[in-house]
């Protein structure tokens, strides 16, 4: 029996609902941003958003359709070793809670970027704000490619047209209406993208003999949750579970407190405890999601065998959670699952497209025209959040259309490892008084080196990265500032700019 994919058929039903789905979240990002947004309204909102709205939006952000079908299909072909790296939140919540969020609040801070004006000089603001912006353009066209090609294998509709529904509509509604509109859309988007994988694994529970039961005895008997897991590697060559929960837990944590499109939810409000229920709710979704969608995985696994046996569908397991939905859930439904598929590519789309617009217009533009007026400033967010749609559909689109993707995926992930820099960076910042801009900067560049050559000459988990990244920039940091010490002095504020200095 062939053991690659059976397709299902997406019905005419199907196809409705999609883009009934598709137009629906287009209202309501013009519905909710119809006020004149302008200046920092556009940028921050309007004070009127609840926490767990923007918590919701946090997990819509960094669950990208990428995940959503990898980590349920990691688990079917494989083990719950990566389910480790989920456990990380343990490490970034509290990170992020503890030592950086005091910070920001009374900063009243533009950008992310902001903070690192504020704490060393403009040069970091403004190089860490274009790496940001390279590297979310490249990271929106993958997230429009990939699922594309996933998605059209199972449903048959053309990867052109799958980047322009995801693209189009995220672009009208980021560059109309504001973070506002992100915000609320992503909320429906994570609502969504949750209820879809709790039917989906409803349905399979009801559709395996022995249901839940059945699932954990031949998971168990097929090595699925754990098999032979490392606990610890000193060589740091080979995935083991501390190394898994800390390396993510860092990793995780440089987003919390460093990247502008998880930034600039924080910046919403300056409520601490509204700050901190933004992160808790966040790492509550995002630990809760993951388990779900693995275990999925394995349910998944236990439906194909008791159905297959030992013929179950092989190639790229990736597929096989979309082709579940596709060829074994009735009609109508298959299209609201596959619409969920759809909010996670446009809950990530439309939050970058807004965080770069707010970067560019903040952090660069009004540094190379000061004194620029909301109206203005507004206005050419808004036109950087459409011209970047535009692009970034554009390059998603060539991808679909060429063999030229592994070179790009390379250059992105390039820009993703120097990005993983800036945090680093934002720890120097908030937690070292000695640390200046001179040493801040000479660290980013040192500690740059080290990644790449890390990463591309030697055997080390990619796991190990943001240990090795923190690692480096404290101690070229420290370094550099002592050298430098005369020539740049760490700066003072009213205003806490490190841990040490908050009031206990």
């Amino acid at each position: 029996m062939d053991r690659s994919f059976q397709m299902g058929e997406f019905a005419f039903i199907d196809y409705v609902i999609l883009v009934a789905y598709l137009l629906f979240i287009l209202y309501i990002g013009i519905a909710v941003g119809k006020k004149e947004m302008k200046g920092k309204e556009f940028f921050k909102g309007d004070g009127t958003i609840p926490w767990w709205v923007t918590s919701v939006s946090l997990f819509a952000t960094l669950l990208s359709p990428i995940s959503f079908l990898s980590l349920a299909g990691n688990s079917y072909s494989g083990t719950w070793i990566l389910w480790f790296a989920q456990l990380g939140l343990l490490i970034a919540v509290p990170m992020a809670i503890i030592f950086f969020l005091p910070v920001y609040r009374n900063l009243n801070l533009d950008t992310a970027y902001h903070y690192l004006e504020i704490r060393f000089d403009k040069r970091l603001r403004v190089i860490s704000s274009v790496l940001f912006i390279i590297y979310q353009i490249g990271r929106m066209s993958i997230i429009m490619y990939l699922p594309a090609i996933a998605l059209a294998a199972v449903t048959g509709i053309r990867p052109l047209y799958i980047i322009l529904f995801m693209g189009v509509i995220a672009t009208i509604y980021s560059s109309f209406g504001g973070i506002k509109s992100v915000l609320w859309t992503d909320f429906i988007q994570g609502v969504v993208l949750i209820g879809g994988g709790v039917f989906a694994l409803i349905v399979l529970i009801f559709a395996i003999d022995g249901g839940v039961g059945e699932i954990f005895n031949t998971g168990i008997a097929n090595n699925k949750f754990l098999s032979e897991a490392i606990v610890f590697d000193p060589t740091f060559t080979r995935d083991s579970i501390l190394l898994l929960i800390v390396g993510a837990g860092l990793s995780t944590g440089f987003s919390y407190i460093s990247s502008q499109d998880m930034v600039q939810r924080y910046l919403t409000t300056t409520d601490i405890k509204q700050m901190n229920k933004m992160t808790m709710g966040n790492g509550v979704l995002s630990l809760g999601t993951a388990t779900l969608f693995f275990f999925l995985g394995t349910a998944l696994f236990v439906f194909y065998t008791q159905r297959m046996g030992d013929n179950i569908p092989a190639g790229n397991s990736d597929l096989i959670f979309a082709n579940f939905i596709v060829s074994e859930l009735p009609v109508g439904v298959s299209g609201l699952l596959i619409a969920a598929l759809f909010a996670a590519g446009q809950s990530t789309l439309s939050t970058g497209l807004n965080s770069v617009a707010t970067s560019w217009t903040l952090d660069i533009q009004q540094i190379l025209m000061p004194g620029l007026d909301d109206r203005r400033s507004t206005r050419i967010a808004r036109y950087v959040s459409a011209i970047v749609g535009v692009f970034s559909i554009l390059v998603a689109i060539i991808l679909a259309n060429s063999d030229i993707s592994s070179a790009y995926e390379w250059f992105n992930g390039l820009m993703g490892l120097v990005l993983g820099i800036v945090g680093g960076t934002f720890a120097l910042g908030v937690l070292t008084k000695k640390v200046n801009a001179d040493g801040a900067l000479m660290a980013f560049i040192a500690t740059s080196i080290v990644a790449v050559y890390v990463s591309y000459f030697t055997d080390i988990s990619l796991w190990a990265y943001s240990i090795i990244n923190l690692i480096s920039s404290f101690v070229f940091g420290y370094i550099f500032s002592m050298i430098m010490n005369k020539k740049s002095a760490a700066k003072k504020s009213e205003h806490p700019l490190t841990y040490y200095d908050l009031e206990n």
